[in-house]
């Protein structure tokens, strides 16, 4: 029997924080191998017109038509210097799976949509790759919420046949996934994971910084405990799953909330966010089926030692680690899993989870945007499944 063909695939993925991209190249057969992985800082004019386009009532199509094409040229641009970096050509990357800038998303909608920006097109003329983008799309035309995606690589990347798991991502957003040893699997976004913070400290910094440094700040202060009853009665958090949120309900509104009240301190003000953090990942537990026996955590947030304390402290008796110890670098596993998404857009098989989204199925979710290296592609897609 002919040895399946392992592709490598570029994965790209820039939260709701708008702060980074990540780049991952992966080869992916049986396993997936992490080849190279890098971040890249969003640049500041860029950021601050991607924040202003995601606000409500900031609405202006020449502004998102022009910031979606900049914005491929930025992707592009960390995808070529990946490459490079890892000393690879264009030509051994089969295909870039790019999940996009997400700007609106609004799944609860008469239309519900969610909308992604990072010009598709161009990245694949300047790089000559072929693209898989817009990766939310068909699970909302399935009657999903088109989020969260990444469960479905979760599954892929840290399942365990010996015990329950839970894949706790950080990001913008926090999200849940929760892994059976039976094989079955949950997930939802939480609520907010690092967005209410890095605005705080934006806020109080006057743009200096962009987040809490280790923590520290947080550590520092005190926790208000009426304030913070006050945000964890938002009712996303009361919400049963399937669910999904982003910037629209953790942004500026509840920002402001936190910078209004009363004789509050900075570390203050940043202690009880961190909190509410927290707080509302650990209150998302009975929302799981059972209680996992080890929760993995990836993203910004693990960067959050004083965050991280909070979690292993009221998520015991469980462990609680980064996905270090599986293996696969906490910063990684957002671009990693946009790369196997590609993969399966690639092969038409389904990428979403229909128990995750609410849809009606699991999809196979992605648009694709071909490259120059398009013929060979496809080609060479049959060697991957033989």
């Amino acid at each position: 029997m002919t040895t399946p063909f392992s592709p490598l695939i570029l994965g790209m993925m820039s939260g709701t924080s708008a702060d980074g991209i990540d780049v991952a190249i992966v080869r992916i057969s049986e396993h997936a191998e992490l080849l190279h992985f890098s971040e890249h800082p969003m640049p500041a004019k860029i950021r601050d017109a991607i924040l202003r386009l995601a606000a409500p009532g900031y609405g202006e199509v020449d502004n998102m038509g022009g910031l979606d094409k900049a914005l491929g040229h930025i992707y592009a641009e960390v995808a070529l210097a990946a490459i490079k970096a890892a000393g690879l050509q264009t030509a051994d990357i089969a295909a870039i799976g790019n999940h996009g800038q997400t700007i609106r998303h609004r799944p609860a909608t008469t239309y519900p949509f969610s909308l992604q920006i990072g010009c598709a097109a161009t990245i694949a003329e300047l790089t000559g790759v072929t693209v898989v983008s817009d990766f939310r799309s068909r699970d909302i035309a399935a009657g999903g919420e088109g989020a969260p995606l990444t469960p479905f690589a979760h599954q892929q990347l840290f399942a365990s046949k010996q015990e329950n798991i839970a894949v706790l991502n950080i990001g913008g957003i926090a999200n849940i996934t929760w892994l059976g040893c039976d094989g079955a699997a949950a997930g939802f976004d939480a609520g907010p994971g690092n967005m209410v913070m890095d605005a705080l400290m934006r806020k109080i910094s006057d743009g200096e910084h962009g987040f809490d440094n280790n923590g520290q700040l947080a550590a520092s202060g005190s926790v208000n405990a009426a304030l913070l009853e006050k945000l964890m009665r938002h009712p996303f958090l009361q919400q049963q799953p399937p669910k999904s949120t982003g910037r629209e309900q953790f942004g500026d509104d509840i920002v402001d909330q936190i910078l209004s009240w009363p004789d509050l301190s900075d570390a203050d003000r940043l202690a009880t966010a961190c909190r509410f953090t927290a707080d509302s990942i650990c209150s998302s537990v009975r929302f799981l089926p059972s209680p996992p026996a080890r929760w993995l955590c990836c993203g910004g947030g693990v960067r959050n030692p004083h965050l991280m304390a909070l979690l292993a402290q009221q998520l015991a008796p469980a462990t609680v680690a980064t996905t270090d110890s599986a293996d696969m670098p906490p910063q990684s596993v957002e671009s990693v899993s946009f790369a196997l998404l590609a993969r399966q857009t690639l092969l038409g098989k389904t990428n979403t989870l229909a128990a995750v989204t609410g849809a009606s199925r699991n999809v196979c979710g992605g648009r694709i945007t071909p490259g120059d290296n398009w013929q060979e592609l496809l080609q060479s897609i049959p060697s991957w499944i033989r």
